[in-house]
């Protein structure tokens, strides 16, 4: 059964890919179809690593109801690119290099991001209460810090920052998508290599350690990987907070294993699959220039109160 559910998302996301690249396809077909393979690998790598980042992260959590977002990652995000819009004056932010900013902003994501894991998760996970209302005032104290630095900003500077506040993937260039490309892919060989371990340290942090396993140690590695996960694919095109916590819990729901090995495959599947199938129904069939990351943060916010709720009864 999970062989066979696993083979039909692969299925279903290669005819994604096919219908995105084919679709209304017209001349310069060799020219439109870069531009669209471009977007496709970029939509693809991103719901793939922000899927299997959230499994990830709710492992080590021990809760389903988490994801990096919502503990205040894409606070940390807007937060940053405000600082640098700051430091750097809205010219000098825009004249960056493409390239050389997109290692900057992934290079300091990254350390920023375990140091900000390691913060929320430094005592273990067993008070989920306690790593939600950190998570939620570290998210409100870089959110009220974004909003004072952009007070002063002047109006085209805050402009720019409007931008880098909603995901896109309009913008991202193929020397991006390599790089991202590489890291991604090492850190998804990584996470498929730990799957054993993570089905180990998915049962808590004495039980894991009575059966052999470094404990501490392999958390900091797994949160090292979610914030290398994470941290690429918002540098790409932008946070998607609510994207992880959708693929996480369909992926649950439709693979009956607690086993990492299928768990991973199949939230990154289905990550890229919500946003490959909602970018080609929005853009190639409605024809609509609406965000997409905003319909998926509006389905994510009513599951994660539902699972809250769900938790409470």
């Amino acid at each position: 059964m999970i062989k066979t559910r696993l083979l039909s998302l692969t299925a279903l996301l290669v005819a994604f890919s096919i219908l995105f690249l084919v679709w209304n396809l017209r001349q310069p077909i060799p020219f439109i179809l870069s531009l669209r393979a471009e977007k496709l690998a970029a939509l693809i790598m991103v719901g793939a690593a922000t899927g299997i980042a959230t499994t990830l992260f709710q492992t080590i959590a021990q809760t389903r109801l988490l994801t990096p977002g919502i503990v205040g990652f894409d606070a940390l995000f807007i937060f940053l690119q405000t600082l640098l819009v700051l430091t750097l004056g809205g010219v000098g932010y825009v004249t960056l290099p493409a390239f050389g900013a997109f290692l900057m902003e992934t290079a300091t994501l990254i350390v920023a991001a375990v140091a900000l894991f390691g913060i929320i998760l430094r005592k273990g996970a067993s008070d989920l209460v306690r790593i939600v209302l950190t998570g939620v005032i570290l998210g409100i104290l870089l959110r009220g810090l974004t909003s004072f630095f952009q007070r002063i900003l002047d109006p085209s500077e805050f402009a720019i920052v409007q931008q880098a506040m909603f995901a896109t993937f309009a913008s991202v260039e193929a020397d991006q998508l390599a790089v991202a490309s590489i890291i991604l892919i090492c850190a998804f060989a990584a996470a498929l290599w730990m799957a054993p371990k993570l089905d180990v340290a998915a049962l808590g942090r004495d039980p894991a350690r009575s059966l052999g396993l470094n404990y501490d140690r392999f958390v900091l590695g797994v949160l090292a990987l979610v914030a290398a996960l994470v941290a690429v694919s918002t540098a790409l095109v932008g946070p998607i907070t609510f994207l992880g916590l959708l693929a996480a819990s369909l992926a649950h729901a439709l693979i009956p294993s607690h086993r990492h090995a299928a768990l991973l495959p199949a939230s990154g599947a289905i990550g890229a699959v919500i946003l490959l199938s909602g970018q080609f129904i929005f853009e190639r069939v409605l024809s609509v220039t609406s965000t997409l990351t905003v319909i998926i943060e509006f389905l994510g916010g009513l599951l994660f109160l539902v699972l809250v709720l769900r938790r409470r009864t």
